[in-house]
């Protein structure tokens, strides 16, 4: 359901976090604390917030990407990618220019050292069904990724859900280690142990997106007696803590404003055992803090902090600062995008449909004849086939780019890793050289079997033509891909699209009326088609099933036309998305 009334997530969230300092937002699931860290790292793309978030007294402007970690809750990494070559790309792609490419990995084999990395480093990180790392080995290679540009803040969304507490505790102390470094760092956690929660120094505890505490996580216990809550038996800090946020009054003292309003029968403030309702507590919690401390803290923060003007005018800075040249940035994608995909292209599946198919077109058209009238429509009927099944194969292929690495390209643009044009066309080139090697197979098989015309040229010149068709059907995957972003919608308007492609390809209607014939000008199985019949039969006859066979190149220009102009629909559908927030 869609509504126009507006919802106020956050409110009134008052803080500051300095160098050498690790704050933690606690509380409860749906308590606003990733929305908070989002809006603090800028990852809100439209935010829509009264007040404001500073850094160094400064407005956010986006030179502080390179200055700034953000470690999503959800692990993304590529699963195919060792750990070493994960935080090597990574450092290649973000750390200074000023930088050789060997202090480049060194500071990616010293993060791995760092993190206890080393007994894994030449593991594949893995996936759903791909194994590889453990759970907390995961995680630490996405803080690895992190750390890697020595940030000065470092944001961290509930980095030990999942960890059993001696590697969540080890996460977190590596955390604090870093922060002894002079980095600040902010993190949401959720129900930690007592050891973790001793660990932090800073908390803010959120309720139903109102702040309930605000200061020092050693004083909040002692916040919370002074305001009449206290645990009536030994607890958890942080678990009293989220109890309180939830309303939650179970071996937790009431206090006594609370008692009295019970104690008066007023049947708003009492529940079922006798104790005030959880939207009472919250309400109370809230009004305590304000009475009590906002006031102050708002005072504080009021006050400057004592920077020089070029530590200001660094924040202030407009000009985004690359850590790689695009040509750089370009060679480094490449190579990571073919390391990864390799194990796709070349899975037996893969390879046993495509080479199943040929030996059945094969067996089908066994050294068919192409000398008598039957045996050239036998022969266009095959030529037909192969259009169509190396158009239709790559549009389903590459649907799947865009939308899959959606996550990955949100990730790694907003921490400008590197220019969106560079990426694209590494991510469709990089495909290129795999692309080649099945069709080549394929045709190795069908051509010879099939008896199709045994001459050089025009066994290498339908090797062409065929990749050429595949690079342009390619291209529409890629631009429904990324027109749409969702691959039920995306699967169901390319099946009509091929479909459509497929029946105006000039072998099934001969005779198309006038007002619907331009389609079959954009579909590439009928320019494939066309290249097909003239490499097999120029020879021949000047015309087959009506179908005139000319210089071929109207079809060839047509073909490089959908290649490029398929991708830059394409490139702008991901710009228009603005896929960086």
């Amino acid at each position: 359901m869609t509504t126009n009334v507006e919802k106020d997530i956050l409110k009134g969230i008052t803080g500051c976090v300095n160098p050498g300092e690790v704050l933690a937002l606690m509380g409860p699931s749906g308590g606003g604390k990733t929305s908070l860290l989002n809006l603090l790292g800028a990852r809100l793309s439209q935010p829509n917030i009264g007040g404001s978030i500073t850094y160094n007294d400064q407005p956010y402007s986006k030179f502080l990407k390179s200055r700034i970690g953000f470690v999503t809750q959800d692990d993304v990494l590529f699963p195919h990618l060792t750990v070493k070559e994960t935080l090597t790309y990574a450092a290649r792609l973000r750390l200074p220019k000023t930088l050789t490419k060997e202090q480049k990995e060194q500071r990616a084999l010293d993060v791995i050292y760092e993190l206890g990395l080393e007994r894994c480093q030449d593991t594949m990180i893995g996936g759903s069904f791909v194994r590889g790392v453990s759970g907390g080995e995961r995680k630490r290679v996405c803080i690895g990724n992190e750390i890697i540009i020595n940030p000065s803040l470092l944001f961290l969304d509930e980095p030990t859900s999942g960890l059993d507490s001696t590697t969540a505790l080890r996460i977190v102390q590596m955390l604090h280690d870093i922060a002894e470094a002079g980095k600040t760092i902010i993190t949401t956690i959720h129900q930690p142990s007592s050891r973790l929660f001793h660990k932090f120094d800073k908390l803010i505890l959120l309720g139903k997106g109102n702040l309930l505490y605000f200061g020092k996580a050693s004083e909040a216990m002692d916040y919370f007696k002074l305001i009449g809550c206290n645990p009536l038996i030994t607890m958890n800090p942080a678990e009293f803590l989220l109890d309180l946020a939830n309303g939650n009054m179970i071996d937790i003292s009431v206090p006594s404003e609370l008692n009295d309003k019970v104690h008066m029968g007023n049947a708003e403030t009492e529940t079922f055992n006798g104790k005030p309702s959880a939207a009472v507590i919250q309400e109370y919690l809230v009004e305590a803090y304000e009475t009590r401390v906002a006031e102050t803290e708002k005072k504080k923060l009021m006050v400057p902090i004592p920077l020089d003007e070029e530590v200001k005018s660094k924040v202030r800075s407009r000009k985004r600062q690359w850590g790689a040249s695009w040509i750089e940035q370009f060679l480094i994608l490449f190579s990571r995008g073919f390391k990864e995909r390799r194990h796709d292209y070349f899975s037996w599946l893969r390879i046993t449909q495509v080479l199943s198919t040929a030996v059945i077109l094969g067996l089908l058209w066994w050294q068919s004849d192409a000398s008598n009238p039957k045996g050239l429509q036998d022969q266009a009927g095959l030529l037909f086939f192969i259009a169509v099944f190396w158009g239709f194969f790559p549009v389903f292929t590459a649907i799947f780019t865009f939308p899959q690495e959606r996550a990955m390209l949100n990730k790694e643009r907003a921490s400008d890793m590197y220019r969106l044009s560079a990426y694209f066309v590494a991510r469709t080139t990089s495909d290129l050289p795999l692309d080649l090697v099945l069709p080549v197979l394929f045709l190795l098989v069908v051509y010879f079997m099939a008896g199709l015309r045994l001459s050089a040229g025009s066994f290498f010149l339908s090797i062409l033509t065929v990749f050429l068709c595949i690079v342009a059907a390619q291209g529409l995957g890629l631009a429904i891909g990324a027109t749409l972003m969702d691959l039920k919608r995306a699967t169901t308007l390319a099946s009509v699209t091929v479909m459509t492609f497929m029946l105006a390809g000039g072998f099934f209607v001969k005779k198309v009326p006038i007002f619907i014939s331009w389609i079959r000008y954009l579909s590439f199985n009928y320019h494939t088609y066309k290249l097909l019949l003239k490499v097999q039969y120029e020879h021949i006859t000047p015309s087959i099933n009506g179908m005139r066979i000319d210089s071929g190149m109207n079809e060839v220009v047509a073909l490089i036309a959908m290649v490029f102009g398929y991708r830059l629909l394409a490139y702008f559908s991901l710009r228009w998305m603005k896929i960086q927030p």
